[in-house]
């Protein structure tokens, strides 16, 4: 976790910075082949070279972003957690429960669905 340290460091609010360190420290351990990186100054991990997950620190949020096609695929399962989306990424308010069980799902679809992505995007 030593590459999001700095991008942590950032965060003001002790209590975001802590609730960013839970979440990048659950998705390295429970996905420990995913390299984390920091790419466009947001942390994010990646499976062969391809993205498959980044999140970014807002003042009252902070965005989960799987690239259109995992957001597409999950986009009922999001507003059903009461998360706000876009069509790249979604919001979780600072107080609010994170579905890991969601996260988890998002991220085991884009390791699949980019298994053979051979570009950092999926086009």
């Amino acid at each position: 976790m030593e590459a999001f340290e700095e991008y942590l460091s950032k965060i003001e609010n002790d209590a975001h910075r802590s609730r960013m360190r839970e979440v990048l420290t659950w998705v390295k351990s429970t996905f420990p082949m995913l390299m984390p990186k920091i790419a466009w100054n947001q942390p994010m991990f990646t499976d062969h070279g391809t993205f498959i997950i980044g999140f970014s620190a807002a003042k009252g949020h902070f965005a989960v972003s799987p690239e259109a096609q995992g957001m597409a695929a999950f986009s009922d399962d999001i507003a059903k957690s009461g998360y706000s989306q876009t069509s790249n990424l979604f919001r979780i308010q600072w107080d609010e429960p994170v579905d890991f069980p969601l996260l988890e799902r998002i991220i085991r679809y884009n390791i699949e669905d980019k298994k053979d992505c051979t570009t950092f995007w999926k086009k």
